[in-house]
């Protein structure tokens, strides 16, 4: 597992359904009086962790239901730091997810957080923007999609690509004709990856 995840930080060998309960049975545990005192919590794990399944607790203990009160605008410079330092993904679209869950709750604070991120040096920063919306279905914000889309256009790299037709690829089953439609004009700006994910959920007589 260590070889395929191309990770420096060693594994147990433990699967993720097993890390996820034995998580969760600790951390039901846990009380934590402020969402401040959450957020270290999660932060120590997470920096202090010396096997991946340990980062994988942490982030377990950062998506738990009961805070989610605390996923909020000041909670992104942590999943900020567990993008960062994560870098890879794993962990990212892991985050992606929380971060998601955050912009449908809190749309006006962390919109301009997404625009900034979609054009941001850290490549792993930038696939969470494109990315954030995968659930979304019909409440996905298309303008901000578009938005975070264009400035990574040209990216040749193989994760930004793959985000992209990801997250197009995920709006067709809302609305295939919408995506056969950005297809059409941006053809000769989208990667073949990005092109050929987008129309996986597209009936063939719409492309």
């Amino acid at each position: 597992m260590q070889a395929y995840m191309k990770s420096t930080m060693p594994y147990h060998g433990v699967r993720m359904p097993q890390v996820r309960a034995a998580a969760m049975s600790t951390f039901a545990k846990a009380e934590f009086k402020s969402c401040e005192e959450w957020r270290r919590e999660v932060l120590a794990i997470w920096r202090g962790a010396k096997f991946r399944e340990e980062r994988y607790a942490a982030m377990v203990l950062a998506g738990d239901r009961r805070h989610a009160g605390c996923r909020a605008a000041e909670s992104v410079p942590m999943f900020e730091e567990m993008i960062v330092t994560g870098a890879w993904w794993d962990h990212v679209d892991e985050v992606a997810h929380l971060i998601g869950d955050m912009l449908r709750a809190h749309q006006h604070e962390l919109r301009p957080v997404m625009r900034s991120w979609s054009t941001d040096a850290n490549m792993w920063k930038r696939r969470v923007a494109i990315i954030c919306q995968i659930s979304f279905k019909e409440r996905t914000d298309l303008r901000l999609l578009y938005a975070n889309i264009e400035p990574n256009l040209a990216d040749r790299e193989f994760f930004i690509r793959k985000a992209i037709g990801w997250a197009l690829r995920s709006y067709a089953w809302t609305d295939p004709a919408e995506v056969a439609r950005y297809v059409r004009e941006n053809e000769s700006r989208l990667s073949g990856l990005s092109r050929r994910e987008a129309l996986k959920n597209v009936p063939a007589g719409m492309r």
